[in-house]
């Protein structure tokens, strides 16, 4: 017989709640950031399933406990949430503001030493790049070059609007992002 979670209304659940149902583990905390992210920063006791493979016939093997889906904000935790419920599930939640809301809730979380450094810091260093790379081109070799940094522009205000970002899962499928 699974337990059920004493959730409100919405199928959301506040950090400071989550953690005390963590600390006489009564639910699973599944975290569905990449593996790299995870690796930097997560929460104790999670589980890393990272969307971009998430397989809800995968999270029937883990436990009959009660589910928590979680990620950096809760854009992604929405995502594996929906699949959850659309698959069956009923007894599950998502963190409130994901790992943010954690963070501000003024909980600790924990990563590994070697770690590769964030997902987004990666998107920041490689845009950068390519944009400095492309005006230094569009200046000294080839005007042409120039469009190198106006596609890496496009590219962000895209990724923004959209709060989805290519370079950032393209860059997650990166060997040393692949970290369980």
């Amino acid at each position: 017989m699974t337990s059920q979670l004493n959730l409100p209304q919405s199928p959301e659940i506040d950090a400071l709640a989550l953690s005390q149902q963590l600390k006489f583990q009564e639910v699973i905390l599944l975290d569905v950031r990449e593996s790299g992210e995870y690796a930097t920063e997560h929460i104790a006791g999670s589980i890393c399933m990272p969307l971009s493979a998430f397989d809800p016939d995968r999270v029937t093997q883990i436990s009959d406990k009660p589910l928590v889906v979680c990620c950096q904000s809760g854009m992604r935790s929405n995502q594996a949430f929906q699949k959850l419920v659309d698959s069956g599930f009923t007894n599950v939640a998502q963190l409130k503001g994901g790992l943010i809301g954690w963070k501000a809730s003024g909980l600790k979380t924990q990563g590994y030493q070697n770690a590769p450094i964030s997902l987004f810091r990666q998107v920041q260093i490689v845009a950068g790049s390519l944009v400095a790379i492309g005006t230094g081109l569009g200046v000294f070799v080839s005007p042409w070059f120039l469009l190198l940094s106006g596609f890496v522009g496009c590219g962000l205000v895209f990724a923004g609007i959209t709060n989805t970002c290519a370079m950032g899962m393209l860059l997650a499928k990166l060997p040393y992002n692949q970290r369980n």
